[in-house]
């Protein structure tokens, strides 16, 4: 084989490879925003909060944040994955606990009793609201 016919091969490779690891990103991405909108607000990050939020969720995403006002909150287990569509949203489900504890009493949320919703809104992914 010459060597231009084989540089013309591996540039059709490698266009193909770098096309298919690009289709995978704007799905992981919807995961990935709902993983971290629930770091932040573990961590109690209010404009990371509202950096991972929709417009339309940025107002509720501050209510869940004060809503942990001075407890002790801790996260464990969290993994999320995209589970399909719904409209115009994401719908992404998450396995872990969120772990509030209000004075001695210990309240365990599970993640995994809603589904999220993310969308693709201003060139990223974000949380916009459960289900």
């Amino acid at each position: 084989m010459k060597p231009a016919t084989w540089l013309r091969y591996l540039f059709f490779a490698l266009v193909i490879i770098l096309s298919l690891t690009g289709c995978g990103g704007e799905k992981e991405g919807a995961a990935t925003a709902i993983a971290a909108y629930t770091q932040a607000l573990v961590a109690k990050d209010v404009d990371r909060l509202a950096n991972l939020s929709c417009a339309e969720w940025e107002a509720q995403a501050r209510t869940e944040l004060d809503s942990f006002g001075a407890i002790s909150v801790t996260l464990q287990g969290l993994d999320c994955r995209e589970t399909g569509q719904e409209g115009q949203f994401t719908l992404v489900s998450c396995t872990g606990t969120i772990s509030a504890d209000y004075n001695g009493e210990i309240l365990e949320i599970d993640l995994a009793s809603r589904d999220y919703l993310a969308r693709y809104e201003a060139g990223d992914w974000r949380m916009c609201g459960y289900r």
